[in-house]
């Protein structure tokens, strides 16, 4: 095991878990499309092969909390672009997140999916290429390729095995994020042309953090990075795409979307607003946490409101990822905010992608996500029962859960930050737990009257296979958070410290190109392939 462990370490193990994906869909391409079964679980072992191989990622890595696994090769030297990607303890577990949920929505999608199954398969492994990538790329133009990248997925996801008004989702789906987008290729741009004032212009994020540009074009640039991931978050009142792109998107094109896409925003904010942005960050600190807070309170009260069980799950998402926002611009006076938005981001991942798993169940059965259809179902499908009774608690933030870790280490952030904006989102933890005890209360207690529901199936194996996995994390993060914490706190604190320390005034820093380096190198030293500092 350690000649396993040893091998992969030397082996460019990022490109591999980013590119495998890739190659599975180049080779269902090439498959007969009449051999689905033998599509579907080669697409499986595919993306079976990917979540092992990143596994390798926990091994001998010192902490995380510099970047590891570093690649670098040069790609466009003419414009400074390079092919650079690396890990910390920030984004580790997101990587992990989007490999482990890769082979859990390809098995949830065997009996669902009938028509053209190998484009399905085929997409769903891109969204993997394409998520993985996100995450771990250190070059702002490799970023936002793969940024883009699963767009063209989603899209076809939705639009083509999505439900009811799915082409008008899928569309306002994408048009909201290439706004966004836009925006943020603009600010890309701006900061080479910045780079070129005082050296060869560039694109590395690792030499633009340590040359941070002035506070009046910080501004601008951070507007426009802020616009693209509020989108993707989404952030109130940036929000309106996702209950449509949910609802109507297959089961394991919600799950991806809500699992993982969305924290491809969260993530954003952590490492590219705040690090390359510090002045903005904390001028626009307060703004953001106030929008975090009505994201809560107006998430929790349109769930509510819903009679679709998928559209009240996908709303909740605005709610949870609104505490995220919350625990992210918390910074000022303490990273444990920030520490707890990131393990937040891991578990709403769990919990909400298992969440969606467990409406697809019981609609391939019934064919209709309306509660009042539903009622008595403890006594009809008591393993579904359970499932749903552990992740609804889960999502409500019960303690023992994996949900109470991060909503709990967010709010202390936020009640050091600003008391009034954390007792209003500790509110919005009470009104989460209403309107999700009514959803469960009206699902499945009271008289099973409908016959429809009295012959329904309980979970079998397959199904069982991929949600059980979903709960023991749900258990594990929450009784024993610390495997967890230990690798996210140090990267974490390391970022908050240095932009703070920038931001506060507390260092003097190059804002023209005097210097080829900057006083931030005091705290974040340069990247080398051995490790970042």
């Amino acid at each position: 095991m350690d000649a396993i462990i040893q091998m992969m370490a030397n082996a460019p193990l990022l490109s591999i878990i980013i590119f495998l994906p890739l190659v599975g869909a180049i080779l269902i391409t090439l498959m007969n499309p009449a051999k689905s079964h033998r599509i579907k679980w080669f697409a499986f072992w595919v993306s079976i092969a990917t979540f092992l191989i990143s596994l390798f990622l926990l091994a001998g890595s010192g902490g995380f909390e510099k970047f590891s696994h570093i690649e670098q090769y040069t790609w466009l030297p003419q414009i400074g672009v390079s092919y650079h990607i690396g890990v910390d303890g920030i984004s580790l577990w997101l990587v992990l997140l989007s490999t482990f949920l890769l082979p859990i929505s390809i098995l949830s999608s065997f009996s669902a999916i009938r028509k053209r199954e190998k484009e399905y398969y085929i997409l769903l492994l891109l969204m993997g290429f394409a998520l993985t990538g996100t995450f771990v790329a250190l070059d702002l133009v490799l970023f936002f390729l793969f940024w883009e990248s699963v767009l063209i997925p989603m899209y076809l996801l939705i639009g083509i095995w999505g439900s009811g008004r799915r082409i008008y989702a899928a569309t306002k789906f994408v048009l909201y994020t290439v706004v966004g987008s836009f925006f943020m290729l603009l600010a890309i741009i701006g900061l080479y042309v910045y780079s070129g004032s005082f050296g060869p212009g560039t694109f590395d994020f690792i030499y633009l953090r340590s040359h941070i540009a002035p506070p009046e074009l910080q501004t601008w640039l951070f507007l426009a990075f802020f616009l693209a991931f509020a989108i993707k978050v989404p952030l109130f009142p940036f929000h309106t795409w996702l209950a449509d792109a949910h609802t109507e998107a297959p089961t394991a094109g919600s799950v991806l979307l809500a699992a993982v896409l969305l924290k491809m925003g969260g993530y954003g904010f952590i490492r590219f607003c705040l690090t390359l942005f510090p002045d903005a960050s904390v001028w626009a600190a307060p703004w953001i946490m106030g929008l975090a807070v009505i994201s809560i309170i107006y998430g929790a009260l349109v769930c509510a409101a819903q009679t679709d069980l998928k559209r009240l799950i996908a709303l909740s998402s605005v709610a949870h990822m609104g505490f995220v926002m919350l625990g992210i611009f918390s910074f000022a006076n303490t990273s444990i905010g920030q520490v707890g938005a990131t393990i937040q981001m891991v578990s709403h991942g769990i919990t909400t992608g298992a969440l969606f798993l467990l409406v697809g169940v019981i609609y391939e059965r019934r064919h209709t996500r309306e509660i009042a259809q539903f009622g008595g179902l403890a006594s009809v499908m008591p393993q579904y029962y359970n499932v749903f009774l552990i992740t609804m608690l889960a999502s409500v933030g019960l303690p023992a859960l994996n949900g109470f870790v991060g909503e709990f280490l967010i709010l202390l952030g936020a009640f050091r930050a600003d008391w009034a904006l954390g007792g209003l989102a500790t509110f919005g933890v009470v009104l989460a737990a209403v309107y999700l005890l009514t959803m469960f209360r009206r699902v499945f207690h009271g008289e099973c009257t409908k016959p429809e529901n009295q012959k329904l199936l309980d979970l079998n194996v397959r199904e069982l296979v991929y949600l059980v996995p979903l709960v023991l994390l749900m258990l594990w993060i929450g009784l024993y958070p610390k495997p967890y914490l230990s690798v996210i706190k140090p990267a974490v604190d390391r970022s908050v410290r240095a932009v703070m320390r920038i931001a506060s005034g507390s260092v003097e820093y190059a804002r023209s190109g005097e210097k080829a380096a900057t006083a931030l190198a005091q705290v974040l030293s340069e990247d080398t392939p051995g490790g970042d500092g």
